[in-house]
């Protein structure tokens, strides 16, 4: 039962959804002999209990904080839990393969701040900005993960952060269009805050509904359409400070 907790715990944690926690678990606890093993999960916490006349009790709540998806290790998780279906751990080498898969490295932070260059530079592009445009988003994209990793993250909270966030590439991608960078502003903003939405978060809110799970689903729902809301407040305050200090219409 720990073993699955611990399961558990990591795919919960690194934006798995409810359904795939709960299919880990129950595999775990089945092949291992539980059968009386009951595990109840939402977005931020499990509950999860064993016991009746031929087998010990057991309970166990963890609280698990909404973060951010790491899909590396939620599939790591899973084919461990295929191979622990094989035949392959017992019990204590399958708790140590978990905590290998625990310290597993994120992306480095230059890995992910070109990344976010890149990937606002093409959305800007696929959007149908020119390819100047484009290049103006990626600098904008890129200044906009420093901003994330650097100061927003360890220093901000997450509405302050998001706010700050879409108002930081407003005013740059603003800037370039001013000294004539590019020539479609709303194209290069749309581009440049892409890094910044959760669409893993709100995918798996709409599957959760889906599969059932209510609450969970809407919890992450609310939470992916605060991150919304706040990018829009961001980018809103950014452009009417533009135009009042320009006294007009930046475009």
């Amino acid at each position: 039962m720990e073993l699955a907790l611990e399961a558990g715990h990591l795919l919960l944690e690194n934006g798995a959804e409810i359904f795939r926690v709960e299919e880990t678990m129950d595999r775990i606890c089945h092949y291992y002999g539980v059968e009386s093993g009951n595990a109840f999960v939402l977005s931020n916490g499990i509950f999860a209990t064993a016991g009746d006349e031929r087998e010990h009790f057991f309970a166990k709540v963890q609280h698990i904080p909404v973060s951010g998806a790491h899909l590396d290790k939620v599939a790591a998780v899973n084919q461990l839990s295929r191979e622990i279906s094989q035949g392959k751990y017992t019990v204590a080498e399958a708790r140590a393969a978990l905590q290998t898969i625990k310290s597993m490295p994120g992306k480095r932070k230059i890995t992910q701040i070109l990344a976010s260059g890149v990937g606002s530079g093409a959305f800007c592009y696929l959007f149908g900005g020119t390819l100047t445009d484009g290049l103006c988003a990626l600098t904008a994209g890129t200044l906009l993960y420093i901003f994330v990793l650097y100061i927003s993250g360890p220093r901000l909270s997450k509405i302050v952060g998001n706010i700050l966030g879409g108002a930081l590439v407003t005013l740059v991608c603003s800037a370039l269009f001013l000294l004539r960078g590019g020539g479609q502003l709303d194209y290069m903003i749309i581009g440049s805050i892409m890094p910044l939405i959760p669409g893993v978060p709100f995918t798996n809110a709409i599957r959760d509904i889906a599969d059932g799970d209510y609450i969970s689903g809407s919890v992450r729902m609310l939470d992916a359409l605060l991150v919304f809301f706040c990018i829009a407040i961001g980018v809103g305050m950014a452009y009417s400070l533009m135009m009042g200090a320009l006294g007009g219409d930046v475009l």
